[in-house]
């Protein structure tokens, strides 16, 4: 069997990110998780991981700053953006910097565990 596609989660509201790492934990990824963009980064560099899910707004370092060091890298991993700001100019920034997919919150998990198989599938065949 495959190893857990890894993913690193960056949120700052600590309900939403136990939510989130609990249920990606429950369908069988293997998920690290960090409460602001800085530790987030720090992870992805340590992690190495297949998918990061990132919220937009968040203090010290938000999901734009996050997006933009991921262009630095060699492979970067494909990435879902979670938000509760409403604006389009937001969402057509984040399709720019190339996230694989906008969530608006809030989102039920079934739509999250879905983005998440097809961002990873994405990512697949990308690295193919």
């Amino acid at each position: 069997m495959a190893s857990a596609a890894k993913i690193v989660l960056i949120e700052d509201d600590r309900e939403i990110r136990t939510t989130l790492t609990s249920v990606l934990a429950a369908a069988g990824y293997d998920i690290s998780a960090a409460q602001n963009g800085i530790e987030g980064q720090k992870l992805i560099k340590s992690a190495d991981p297949d998918l990061i899910i990132t919220d937009m707004m968040m203090p010290q370092l938000g999901g734009f700053p996050v997006l933009e060091f991921l262009k630095n890298l060699d492979n970067p991993p494909p990435v879902i953006m979670i938000t509760a700001n409403e604006g389009g100019r937001h969402k057509a920034y984040a399709e720019m910097l190339g996230v694989a997919n906008y969530l608006r919150k809030p989102f039920a998990m079934d739509v999250m565990l879905d983005a998440v198989e097809e961002a990873l599938k994405e990512g697949k065949k990308k690295a193919d």
